[in-house]
């Protein structure tokens, strides 16, 4: 009762959470937006900085092991150096900064004839696999792979186009919103099955997982019981999803449908997702039955990354810092943090969360941290939908991105892609996509003039 006291509290707040910290050179305990994780940083490094105060002694060679890891580009094995071989035998990207340069999101490419370089696809046919996921297309698995080694075939290419979606808002302003279309070109091992759910998913931020993987489960759960007895339209669901490791299903929080229990399966996931790197966690590689080169290849030449590797990987990607609110206390941005509560978007954005005890970094143990999301899973309607069940995700929720950081996204980032697919070039485009539960609050912010309007942004902008 106590969790749901304060999670019914934190729905009523007006994410009065601005204003705590002063700029400075380094970490600030206990404050700020990443609690003991938050680093005065503004540049284009501001999603890359380790909190080595966080860090026990013991543990930073591990974390400076991961962000190698993290930043090298992976080779074909065999190779004169084994540690960083391991590509293949197909993949999207050979490093994890491909799609997340500087530990940012990514964009999805603006024209047909520019290749996805921070996007991928998700596949899958009706049904679920034999822990409750999705069921991967037969002939090309559960994700679109681009690349092959040599010797393997690429199974082929998605190519993005858009149409123009005009929207005029209250006060009479245009805005030309963008829908995106997918289509295959070049198939490698002939049609997909002809009801294939497919789902662009564009790479996220990287930084603050440390502490949301920190957040407590119990208080995930409370937040969705607070919504569904406030009775205001918006009920935030849990997934349920498998445990690779302890084999049995638990909660979700990572991925756009939460659909990775952890950051450390997050991370295997991606290996071999996309760069099609074995750990002890997914040891096989993915070559569909159709895919017989692959299969060749692949034999013998798994796990590619140990244990203590993919370790190293989590442990680096916990130790990344949140970057501190600026201007915080400025009137104009205090005026759109109260339109933000005002316009019900913090009840799934949630301003506040807490962390509990945290065993891999225990500094980020008892933090009250500020990522503005539930973790929850929200139903926001068709225009947004994927059609793509993931676990007990349906096709129409998503996961609730946290915002903090969101104003640095253009100074990490070369391009700015919000929203699952990426559609979304600016956060106003973002909030003008949200329909179901989130359609109040969309007509709401439609509706304010144009200087609250512009204090909503510069709030936004503040993160």
């Amino acid at each position: 009762m106590k969790r749901l006291r304060r999670a019914l509290a934190g729905l009523a707040a007006l994410a009065a959470c601005g204003g705590l910290l002063a700029l400075t050179s380094g970490p600030v305990p206990g404050t700020g937006a990443g609690a003991v994780l938050t680093v005065a940083v503004a540049d284009r490094e501001a999603y890359s900085r380790i909190v080595w105060a966080a860090v026990p002694p013991e543990a930073q060679a591990s974390v400076a092991q991961g962000r190698g890891l993290v930043r090298q580009t992976w080779v074909v094995s065999p190779s004169l150096d084994p540690g960083i071989a391991g590509l293949g035998p197909t993949y999207n990207r050979p490093a994890c900064t491909a799609c997340h340069a500087r530990n940012g999101g990514g964009a999805p490419p603006d024209s047909p004839a520019e290749p996805m370089r921070s996007l991928l696809v998700r596949l899958s046919v009706p049904g679920q696999d034999t822990h409750g996921g999705p069921r991967p297309e037969p002939r090309y698995g559960d994700q679109l792979n681009e690349q092959g080694v040599p010797g393997v075939p690429g199974e082929g290419e998605a190519v993005l186009r858009w149409a123009p979606v005009p929207v005029t808002l209250a006060d009479g302003t245009p805005i030309t919103l963008r829908r995106p279309s997918l289509a295959f070109e070049h198939l490698a091992f002939g049609p997909m099955a002809p009801d294939v759910l497919t789902s662009l998913r564009v790479a996220p931020p990287m930084f603050g997982l440390g502490l949301l993987e920190a957040v407590p489960e119990a208080d995930i759960l409370a937040l969705a019981e607070a919504q569904r007895r406030a009775g205001q339209g918006v009920a935030g669901q849990p997934n349920r999803v498998w445990d690779a490791v302890a084999g049995r299903m638990v909660l979700g929080r990572f991925g756009w449908k939460a659909n990775q229990p952890s950051v450390r399966q997050q991370v295997a996931g991606a290996l071999a997702g996309d760069m099609g790197i074995t750990t002890p966690v997914f040891p096989m590689p993915n070559c569909p039955p159709a895919q017989t080169a692959c299969a060749a290849w692949a034999a013998d030449r798994h796990p590619e990354l140990s244990d203590s590797g993919l370790d190293a990987m989590t442990l680096y990607l916990q130790a990344l810092g949140v970057p501190a609110r600026r201007e915080a206390d400025v009137p104009k941005v205090r005026r759109g943090e109260a339109l933000f509560a005002q316009a019900g978007c913090t009840a799934c954005h949630q301003p506040v969360l807490h962390t509990g005890r945290f065993e891999a970094l225990p500094a980020l143990s008892g933090q009250a941290i500020q990522p503005y999301t539930d973790l929850l899973l929200h139903d926001l309607g068709p225009e947004l939908a994927d059609g793509r069940p993931d676990f007990q995700a349906t096709g129409r929720q998503w996961r609730t991105s946290p915002l903090w950081g969101l104003g640095l996204r253009a100074v990490v980032d070369e391009r700015v892609g919000l929203l699952h697919d990426g559609r979304a070039r600016d956060p106003l485009e973002a909030v003008l996509w949200h329909g179901g539960e989130a359609a109040p609050a969309r007509e709401a912010v439609r509706a304010l003039n144009a200087a609250d309007r512009a204090a909503l942004l510069a709030f936004l902008a503040s993160l």
